[in-house]
């Protein structure tokens, strides 16, 4: 068993032992409400919006962006769970902004292994076989986090599944201070 394993399956144990009633809650987020936001392991949505268990649906992908998936899992959130306000919430220092499409999809075509990066870019520690499906996505990658925001609330909020009535909140979460920093084009763009 390796040594991650051991301390998931250990944290769960004392998770177990003081659950609780929480096998009680509610199936819909009893605040109404869900974040988009990056799976940046700095990023903890339940301290920075003050959620406990059961209060909200948290949406996490690679940058927070609101990619196809993204979207139906918040379309699932409304008309399945009643939803009746979403947040994009993407964050400063993000990962995605270190790489383009043609980065990625070239490491990924030199081999599978973990690349790394330091003063002078990316580079690939592997030996192949590498595959060209990564030349086939779009990573959905970050150029300018206020401007990312923006199209990811005017793509969500133009989707046909998309009720005009939900409102939708563009904010960047700074890593360095905790604060949520509204993009203000982005909130007025989801009304």
């Amino acid at each position: 068993m390796s040594k991650i394993l051991k301390e998931v399956l250990d944290a769960n144990q004392s998770y177990q032992a003081a659950f609780g009633d929480k096998g009680s809650l509610p199936l819909p987020p009893g605040r109404h409400f869900a974040i988009l936001t990056c799976m940046d392991a700095r990023l903890d949505p339940a301290k920075y919006a003050g959620l406990a268990e059961g209060d909200a649906h948290v949406i996490r992908n690679a940058g927070g962006r609101a990619s196809d998936d993204a979207i139906r899992s918040l379309v699932i959130s409304y008309k399945l769970l009643g939803t009746r306000e979403w947040f994009v919430i993407h964050h400063s220092d993000c990962g995605m902004e270190l790489f383009t499409n043609e980065v990625i999809s070239d490491l990924l075509h030199s081999s599978l292994e973990t690349a790394t990066i330091d003063e002078h870019g990316w580079h690939d520690r592997g030996h192949g076989p590498g595959s060209d499906e990564g030349k086939y996505i779009n990573w959905l990658t970050i150029a300018d986090q206020k401007n990312s925001v923006l199209e990811d609330v005017r793509r969500i909020r133009s989707h046909p599944l998309v009720p005009k009535t939900i409102p939708i909140y563009g904010y960047i979460y700074d890593v360095h201070s905790g604060a949520l920093v509204e993009v203000s084009e982005a909130t007025a763009a989801g009304r």
